[in-house]
């Protein structure tokens, strides 16, 4: 498989134009990642609950997944209790 390189100035803009809007996305998504980390550490240090549950509580609020990690965590539970004990 090759790679066809456009000729078009128009093309090399409309490529250069994305990847400049690409790039300033990432940034903004690097930029929410480390508040996001900064506001769980606090979080930690105020309630003195660990980071992972404060991450997990985090993904299931703004997924609204309670039901479903309920669910799983009760299945996990049956096939633990049926199969290891």
């Amino acid at each position: 498989m090759s790679i066809i390189i456009p000729s078009s100035p128009a093309d090399h803009k409309t490529i250069k134009d994305a990847m400049t809007e690409i790039s300033n996305s990432m940034v903004r998504i690097e930029g929410e990642k480390a508040f996001i980390k900064e506001a769980i550490e606090e979080l930690n240090d105020k309630v003195d609950i660990d980071k992972k549950y404060l991450n997990k509580l985090a993904r299931v609020y703004h997924k609204q997944t309670l039901a479903q990690a309920t669910a799983e965590m009760e299945d996990l539970e049956a096939l633990y209790e049926s199969c290891l004990k």
